[in-house]
């Protein structure tokens, strides 16, 4: 595996650290008025989720990790468990509901997502950028406010609460950013 500097150390990186695989949450580089700079990496271990905040100068080496990535189709959730199924092989996987946060509402029946592996070890999931979900409640489209910047609240079909234009009406399929959580457009 390649080894890359401390100051290499990117957001979004996986890093083998202290006999664990740690993904870098939070990179920042800071220059103190004396010394050398560092890079001071906020990760969470992929593993157990425990975080840990370390300090890497541009001298240290860390091991970086490259995941394979593998489309895989949702099937069901139980007991805090997803399953998921790889579309070529038909081999099912399980993996921690917590994994996806507070994005797991917007995790559907049949939904494509990305598995990372790291030798045949499935460590993480992501959901697709934009999601497709229906609007089951909220206020009544005003005539003549469909110009304006404001944003009213909306439950959807899946029962988390996002904030959609005042033209969006109730049975109306919006479109769902996965990463910001908000409103991205009509379906």
């Amino acid at each position: 595996m390649p080894k890359i500097n401390g100051n290499e150390i990117r957001g979004g990186n996986v890093l083998e650290h202290n006999g664990g695989l740690w993904v870098a949450v939070k990179v920042d580089h800071v220059k103190p008025g004396k010394g050398g700079a560092f890079a001071q990496v906020e990760m969470k271990n992929l593993r157990n989720g425990s975080k840990l905040n370390e300090r890497f100068r541009s001298a240290d080496k860390v091991e970086k990790i490259r995941l394979e990535q593998k489309d895989q189709q949702f099937l069901y959730e139980t007991d805090g468990m997803l399953t998921f199924m790889d579309t070529e092989t038909y081999e099912q996987i399980e993996l921690p509901a917590d994994l996806l946060g507070d994005r797991r509402p917007y995790l559907q029946d049949g939904m494509i997502a990305v598995v990372e592996f790291h030798e045949a070890e499935a460590l993480n999931a992501s959901l697709p950028q934009k999601v497709t979900c229906k609007v089951v409640e909220t206020e009544p489209v005003i005539k003549g406010q469909t110009a304006s910047k404001s944003f009213k609240p909306a439950v959807l079909d899946n029962g988390e609460r996002i904030m959609v234009p005042p033209f969006v009406g109730v049975d109306e399929d919006i479109i769902v950013d996965t990463e910001s959580m908000e409103y991205s457009e009509r379906a």
